[in-house]
């Protein structure tokens, strides 16, 4: 069974935190590509930031998101990741209108339930990282919502409750699949 979980949605919506939860729980976790990309190119001046040059970013994130993939096979049980290739593949269609998510293969798919996060803009801050605004994240949770419907994906939109209550709500869900299974 494929133990790769993605947790997605909207920037913003309290994604990276859930998985730290998750992650101090013993589980498996993979960093957002985004985040890890904008450490990086900033380190060295580079120009694939969201910012300069989205279509670079979301081709470095594609990348990036293919090696975690591979990379996460060293975990064992549920493995999470801070979203993942098909929000890399999502936004570089979107910026480009290259067909990048009917080139995803059944080799890189993840588990059946993606979470995703909904809005919430009681929470949503900008940083260094996350310069745009809610309107904009709240347009990409839209093409997120589409893109995970058009692959087949089950989508469960988490609710707006505390970051404990979040994480067993996802572990609750997955326990009940897995024994229905």
């Amino acid at each position: 069974m494929n133990r790769f979980v993605v947790i997605s949605g909207c920037s913003g919506g309290g994604k990276s935190t859930l998985l730290a939860a998750l992650s101090h729980r013993g589980y498996g976790v993979v960093e957002e590509p985004g985040r890890r990309i904008v450490e990086e190119e900033a380190k060295g001046n580079g120009s694939a930031l969201p910012w300069i040059d989205m279509a670079a970013f979301a081709r470095r994130a594609v990348a990036m998101a293919l090696q975690d993939r591979d990379d996460a096979g060293q975990y064992e049980g549920w493995v999470f990741f801070d979203r993942g290739l098909v929000d890399a593949a999502a936004a570089l269609e979107h910026v480009t209108g290259e067909p990048a998510l009917a080139g995803l293969s059944q080799l890189h798919r993840y588990y059946k339930r993606v979470f995703l996060v909904p809005p919430w803009p009681e929470i949503y801050v900008t940083d260094s990282e996350r310069r745009h605004g809610l309107d904009a994240a709240i347009a990409e949770y839209d093409r997120l919502l589409d893109a995970y419907s058009l692959l087949g994906y089950d989508i469960c939109v988490l609710p707006k409750t505390g970051i404990a209550e979040r994480a067993d709500f996802v572990l609750q869900k997955l326990a009940d699949e897995e024994q229905a299974l």
